[in-house]
């Protein structure tokens, strides 16, 4: 069956950026980012964004397009898509879309929860509770008024506790609520070819490993040190490595310690990565490896 768009998704190290750019290569295809952490223009080496040599191969869109010092949401992923969709396949191209996010990509082929925008006035009493409550006692006061929510949250995720949060005052409506309605998939009635690359767990680990050593070659130490300044509460400041190269530029921690705890980290966000896909992709084609035989075969 003939596709018109392909979805490869992974968690971080997998090889699934790889196997999208053999896959566009061999069938004349253009590469679409999925990976909420790739869209940031300074953080090259920490998010592994394809280097300028792989973007010159085949056309790749919605990669470090935003400055560190943006807000990047789900909302604007959705506009943005649609946007280097039509952009692709005016150019005859077939869309391979590829990432980590696995919110992105129920963007792509669910929809969004058409969310109001939240108040910044709103954002900032929000923020003052949680300075005040601490961590805790304000994800156990979240959980009492929209106990589904925070049901599928950790409290030391603290970005979509004050997410859940924020809509919950702005709008007096649980985010659970919302997340049950949603706009237009971006990917509406296209025939599509969803993999979802696994590799087993001791070549993920050794990938990961291997990874974090070639960033520190590349420069991520460089990568951090130009953010300096940048408001801690951004995503991009939340970026894995970020925090801990910056405890170290600051001397708290050695460098080996440091490493250490980017690998640890990037260790559970894997994990949590394929946690979500398991629970949300099941009917996806599962890949241990995403040879470009077995990309092809699996999408015609």
């Amino acid at each position: 069956m003939r596709v018109d768009a392909v979805l490869i998704a992974g968690p971080t190290a997998s090889g699934k950026s790889a196997a999208a750019l053999a896959l566009a290569q061999s069938v004349g295809g253009a590469i679409i980012n999925a990976d909420s952490m790739q869209v940031y223009r300074e953080l090259r080496v920490l998010t592994a964004r394809p280097t300028p040599d792989a973007e010159a191969l085949v056309p790749h869109f919605l990669y470090g397009h935003v400055r560190a010092s943006e807000r990047y949401s789900a909302g604007r992923y959705q506009d943005e898509a649609a946007h280097a969709l039509r952009d692709v396949r005016a150019r005859g191209l077939l869309p391979i879309f590829v990432g980590g996010t696995g919110l992105y990509f129920g963007v792509l082929t669910e929809g969004l929860s058409p969310i109001p925008p939240v108040p910044a006035a709103v954002r900032a009493d929000v923020r003052r509770r949680f300075e005040t409550l601490g961590r805790d006692a304000f994800f156990a006061e979240l959980a009492q008024r929209d106990e589904t929510t925070a049901a599928r949250l950790r409290p030391s995720d603290t970005q979509r506790v004050l997410r859940a949060a924020d809509v919950l005052e702005a709008t007096g409506r649980p985010l659970s609520a919302w997340q049950e309605s949603s706009g237009d998939a971006v990917l509406r009635d296209y025939r599509l070819a969803r993999f979802v690359v696994s590799p087993p767990r001791e070549v993920l680990l050794k990938r990961i490993d291997a990874r974090l050593e070639a960033m520190v070659e590349q420069g991520a130490l460089d990568e951090v040190r130009a953010l300096s300044g940048l408001d801690p509460s951004l995503p991009a400041a939340r970026a894995l490595g970020v925090p801990e190269l910056e405890r170290h530029i600051a001397g708290e921690v050695s460098l080996p310690e440091t490493i250490k705890q980017i690998r640890v980290a990037t260790r559970q966000y894997a994990k949590r990565q394929q946690t979500w896909f398991r629970n949300r992709m099941k009917d996806w084609k599962w890949l241990e490896d995403a040879g470009i035989s077995n990309l092809i075969t699996q999408k015609t």
